[in-house]
């Protein structure tokens, strides 16, 4: 047997520094020691995957095991990240081979049934049948024209500046309290808030420290929070306008999120508020001018089908239903063939069958719909789904839709916060 020139395996911990900057080094940034040591706690060697030429790594890729919240419930979902290639080892098949590896594992050993990431490159990923499941709401609010209505209910709450270290504990319950019922949004342990929440001054752009400000209802409980910045931009005009970066907001009830963003928008020395939400996000039909708030979709959080049966049945639909799949999948071809999904009511089964298909689709299509985003309909319209009876695309688009878009809470790489 041929010895593979470049062989995966997992990384020990005296090469995690050499595989962590030379990760890093791909995406053109450094490490300094504190994110180092913030990124080894994070990571578990035994789920990361290294090529090495000799001694040396030159390509890699982890997993986090994480959990996310899907329709009806929340799954294990396997956290693709710091996948890389050195620039001396690129167009040798070791990203293809990387991805194959880690699918093969989560597939074999039962492990998560669904993996996701957030790629740096939209076309990368596809071919390994992963699909855009989720959208963010790229969004510039011009701050001078942001009057909310007069019926706007901001409740009776206050909101207050807090340090990080005071914040963190109330961030931490809104949180897990907001992706219970958040379509995209994944748990975060103490080691991934303590990612989130760092601070280092190089990765600011130029930006101030983090801010964070904490809403809680008449009652005295924390019901929201936003986490934001102060920078600038130039104004055209050989100077610089004053921009309020909003990195995150959480809020569990139309009051608090209304209170927040007035908050926000009573910041004095600003033009500009940045911020990346959910594509429904409700701040234009707040105020009196929508146009105040100008938005583009981005393509965020890929989902990939390691298990159609087990990924299939752990989500929850809108109706009651059965239909059967005709599933491709030339990268994980246990996947390829019929596959039967019904909905009573009271379970969910989804199973190989023989039974005539009523739709034909790829793993690609799956993973873009899997979260209740994307809709069938619309991938049928762009020749990506077939519809082999009809009617049956009207009633899978329909069940698996959402109330509201799934999001994903953007910032920085999908496992680590």
């Amino acid at each position: 047997m041929t010895t593979p020139p470049f062989p995966l395996r997992s990384v020990a911990d005296q090469e995690f520094e050499s595989w962590a900057r030379m990760i890093a080094d791909t995406y053109g940034m450094d490490r300094t020691a504190e994110e180092l040591a913030d990124q080894r706690a994070a990571t578990d060697l035994s789920r990361t995957l290294a090529a090495f030429d000799e001694d040396v790594p030159v390509a890699g890729a982890s997993v986090y095991s994480r959990t996310l919240t899907v329709p009806g419930g929340a799954l294990p979902v396997a956290g693709i990240a710091s996948v890389g290639v050195a620039a001396t080892h690129r167009r040798r098949g070791l990203l293809t081979a990387m991805m194959r590896a880690q699918l093969t594992d989560l597939y074999e050993n039962q492990r998560e049934p669904i993996a996701a990431l957030r790629p740096s490159e939209a076309g990368i990923y596809g071919r390994y049948g992963y699909g855009p499941a989720t959208l963010g709401n790229v969004m510039r609010c011009d701050r001078r024209a942001l009057r909310f209505r007069p019926d706007t209910d901001f409740g009776q709450g206050t909101v207050r500046l807090l340090t990080v270290d005071q914040a963190r504990p109330l961030l931490e319950k809104v949180y897990d309290q907001v992706r219970a019922m958040a379509v995209g949004w994944p748990d975060r342990r103490p080691e991934h808030w303590t990612v989130r929440l760092a601070d280092y001054p190089h990765r600011r752009g130029g930006a101030t420290a983090l801010r964070v400000v904490v809403h809680h209802d008449s009652d005295g409980q924390a019901t929201g929070y936003a986490l934001y910045r102060h920078g600038s931009t130039p104004d055209g005009l050989g100077g610089s306008a004053g921009v309020v970066q909003m990195v995150e907001l959480a809020v569990l009830s139309t009051q608090a999120h209304a209170a927040l963003w007035r908050f926000i928008a009573g910041i004095d020395l600003v033009t500009w508020i940045d911020f990346e939400g959910a594509v429904d996000e409700p701040l234009p039909h707040m105020l009196v001018d929508p146009r105040a708030v100008r938005s583009a979709p981005v393509d965020r959080l890929w989902v990939r089908l390691v298990d159609v049966d087990r990924a299939l049945a752990g989500r929850g639909y809108a109706l009651p239903f059965d239909l059967v799949l005709d599933v491709r999948d030339d990268f994980c071809p246990w996947n390829s063939g019929r596959h039967r999904l019904s909905a009573d009511g009271a379970s969910i089964r989804c199973e190989p069958t023989t039974a005539p298909a009523d739709l034909r689709l790829t793993a690609v299509e799956l993973g873009a719909a899997f979260l209740g985003g994307t809709t069938l309909a619309s991938l049928a319209m762009a020749g990506r789904v077939e519809e082999l009876r009809p009617g049956a695309l009207s009633v899978a688009s329909t069940v698996f839709r959402i109330e509201r878009q799934p999001c994903y809470p953007g910032g920085w790489a999908f496992p680590l916060y």
